[in-house]
């Protein structure tokens, strides 16, 4: 039985473990279809995420800019003849006023802290400057930063998924 066996295997060669070069370059050529279709996806997870931060940001600072009006309104808030109610900047927002109808004085705080614009990658900026400004007094078409703070945009000119100007949001 034994002598059967190795006669049947006694033609052929053993080969060592490794890969022919067409077996290589089929590989990598597999490999590089697939990296081209990763890729592009993956840049659309990132900036997917990237515009759900900004979301999230737009509407926690312009829901904090309302509260402020809001309190300004009510009294809460100090206000000199002549401004709108809005705050001077967005740093307020986070470190506070003096509640003018508390009897002890105690602050109001609007936001923890400023989110960063999640499309502003230039790390020497404060969070507040990452954003861009629009006054009051200005116009919504032409916003222009002026004396308050009415609203605020991102400052980035891309396009987001859903196909309009992000700096428009």
């Amino acid at each position: 039985m034994v002598t059967a066996i190795v006669g049947r295997h006694a033609g052929t060669k053993l080969h060592g473990g490794g890969f022919t070069l067409i077996e290589l370059l089929i590989t990598l050529a597999i490999l590089a279809t697939l990296a081209t279709l990763v890729i592009p996806v993956a840049q659309v997870q990132v900036q997917r995420t990237k515009e759900q931060q900004l979301r999230i940001a737009l509407r926690d600072i312009r829901s904090a800019l309302d509260a402020y009006k809001k309190a300004c309104d009510e009294g809460r808030i100090r206000r000199e003849a002549g401004t709108t109610g809005y705050p001077k900047d967005l740093e307020v927002l986070v470190e506070g006023v003096d509640d003018q109808r508390d009897p002890k004085r105690r602050q109001l705080f609007f936001l923890r802290q400023i989110p960063r614009d999640p499309f502003n990658d230039e790390a020497a900026t404060s969070d507040a400057e990452t954003w861009a400004k629009r006054s009051y007094a200005s116009e919504a078409s032409e916003p222009q930063e002026g004396d308050d703070v009415y609203d605020i945009r991102t400052r980035s000119t891309l396009v987001g998924l859903n196909g309009m100007a992000l700096n428009r949001w």
